[in-house]
């Protein structure tokens, strides 16, 4: 059997870095997005991982009070014109969006595999 990765680098470590939750060693990625069937270290199916829209969130709403954030400072300090704004912050926000948009998506898939979280489901009770 595959050696594991050390207990100090799981679970927040692998998913930052875009590994396999369970070994640390494949990759969890096989485009900016994608992932990958299974590991190809150790095997594991990656058909549990379901992160939706969890990482877009997480993302948008940091990225987002970040920017606005400064925006306002600098309107209300500088008063610049708006092509100013535009050549500032736009690429502001495409770098804090896209920058740490995999790594929150594979911080949410290795917690996801951590705390083994699953769908949630409905059971019926028997009254007898």
């Amino acid at each position: 059997m595959t050696e594991h990765a050390p207990t100090g680098d799981a679970p927040i470590g692998r998913g930052l870095r875009g590994r396999c939750p369970r070994c640390g060693e494949g990759r969890l990625f096989q485009g900016f997005l994608t992932l990958r069937p299974r590991c190809e270290h150790c095997g594991l199916d990656y058909g549990f991982a379901d992160a939706g829209d969890g990482p877009a969130v997480f993302v948008i709403l940091i990225g987002g009070f970040i920017v606005v954030f400064a925006a306002l400072i600098v309107e209300f300090v500088y008063q610049p014109p708006y092509w100013v704004h535009v050549a500032l912050w736009l690429p502001l926000i495409l770098i804090l969006t896209l920058g740490p948009l995999r790594p929150m998506k594979g911080l949410l898939i290795s917690l996801q595999y951590h705390h083994k979280a699953q769908e949630g489901r409905l059971e019926r009770r028997s009254d007898s």
